[in-house]
């Protein structure tokens, strides 16, 4: 690691994110300070955004927008995150992650209840756009609460745990939507959205902070670790809370590098969402059929989630992250081969796996690599590459279909996968010592 740059040269288990003296009497996913304080919220934060996705473009053009207008509506929630991730590391840093996560389901709960009760299109856009900049605080601030909390031999696990009730929140979502629609109409599908998300304020509220948990600034341990006035006089420059740009510049050869697997990674996992739909009405399935093929999906998708989360904490990151992103994109790709609904269903089951068996690899891969100080604002940085990524998935199907070809488009996309897999191979064990058992073994025999 003699290249990195002096601003970067921190020692593997610094890079690590470890925080050392911190152990855990039981398993993290056993802790209630991590299952009911931060897993459970994230279920129920995901599950509003899950019912309000299906219904954002059949509500746009009931409040008299167009379609293409009402598909621009739906990309403010993408947009949303996306221009919210960056300010969302700096509040994070400067309020807490405990706060943080209460503050956007707050923001979370008013943005849904605008949108119910939004007259027109461009309010609805606006109301659209602040769940999505909740959604960014509320991921942004429990992921870096999980790094601070959980033990990196078990952060793997959490973590993609932590992806899991995402996956699951999305799941369910659309039929709580779809038996809210069964009772009422359109605008309480957002009402009962603005309930799960003050349901997740409310539950991370009710649970007591942590005591071996971080202090205000992110910054793990410091507190407990020091003990005077003497020793908090001295630790008063240290634990002060980095700017964005100083932190963007102090790790921007780590970012420059293993942030262009970030980007592929995201941008397969994007296109992912666009390709069944857009395939299946290619070949003139119906929409209840490509509906069932897209729950298909991500049925599969939720099944693997803790197994990945175990074979990334016991062998290393990169025994998940190559395999995962090869075979979302040989899935993908096989896609355009398809000529009936047989065969979509078995690459969307495909598809369902790959994507699954990578369930929290970026963000346990983040946490590896976060700084302990400026932690939330690297993770905010890490953010934006990735929902930049996810972003320009449909948009590289889209410009395929446009240009004439879908099938091409289908697979520039599917061959970001393998590309993602090979940068994560090149770049890992760069940075950080939990790639492989051997780069654990190698960090280990050199530690003093």
């Amino acid at each position: 690691m003699s290249d990195r740059s002096s601003s970067d040269s921190r020692a593997p288990v610094e890079a690590a994110g470890e925080t050392p003296g911190r152990p855990r009497p039981r398993h993290p996913l056993a802790d209630p300070h991590i299952l009911v304080g931060a897993l459970l919220p994230a279920l129920l934060f995901s599950l509003g955004v899950g019912a309000m996705l299906p219904v954002i473009a059949s509500f746009a053009v009931e409040r008299g927008a167009s379609l293409a207008t009402a598909g621009a509506i739906a990309a403010m929630l993408p947009v949303g995150q996306i221009l919210a991730d960056m300010p969302a590391g700096s509040l994070t840093a400067r309020i807490g992650d405990r706060r943080a996560m209460l503050l956007a389901g707050l923001l979370g709960a008013l943005g849904f209840l605008g949108a119910a009760l939004s007259p027109g299109p461009l309010s609805l856009a606006a109301a659209v756009l602040l769940v999505g900049g909740a959604n960014a605080v509320f991921h942004l601030a429990r992921h870096a609460h999980l790094t601070a909390v959980t033990p990196p031999q078990h952060r793997a696990r959490v973590l993609s745990t932590l992806g899991g009730m995402n996956r699951i929140g999305q799941f369910l979502g659309p039929f709580l939507g779809a038996a809210v629609l069964l009772v009422g109409e359109l605008p309480l599908v957002f009402v009962v959205a603005a309930v799960t998300a003050l349901a997740a304020s409310a539950t991370v509220a009710m649970t007591r902070e942590d005591p071996q948990t971080v202090d205000d600034d992110g910054a793990a341990g410091v507190g407990a670790a020091q003990s005077g006035r003497a020793g908090r006089a001295q630790s008063a420059e240290a634990s002060r809370a980095p700017r964005m740009l100083e932190v963007l510049r102090d790790h921007r050869r780590l970012l420059m590098t293993l942030g262009v697997p970030v980007l592929l990674v995201g941008s397969v996992r994007g296109a992912r969402q666009q390709v069944l739909p857009l395939w299946g009405e290619h070949l003139g399935l119906d929409p209840a059929t490509i509906s069932l093929l897209f729950g298909l999906a991500a049925g599969v998708d939720m099944l693997l989630f803790y197994p990945a989360g175990k074979i990334m904490d016991r062998m290393g990151r990169l025994w998940i992250g190559v395999p995962s992103m090869t075979l979302l994109g040989l899935a993908m790709a096989l896609v355009p081969l398809t000529s009936g609904e047989s065969q979509l269903a078995a690459a969307a089951v495909l598809m369902g796996l790959g994507n699954g068996l990578g369930s929290g690899i970026m963000m346990t891969i983040a946490s590896d690599v976060a700084p302990e100080r400026g932690r939330p604002q690297f993770l905010g940085a890490w953010r934006l590459l990735q929902d930049v990524g996810v972003a320009s998935g449909p948009l590289i199907v889209s410009a395929g279909a446009a240009l004439g070809s879908l099938a091409a488009g289908i697979w520039t996309a599917a061959a970001m996968g393998p590309a993602g897999a090979a940068a994560l191979r090149r770049w890992l064990p760069r940075w950080s010592i939990h790639a492989t058992r051997a780069t654990r073994r190698r960090a280990e025999q050199s530690a003093p």
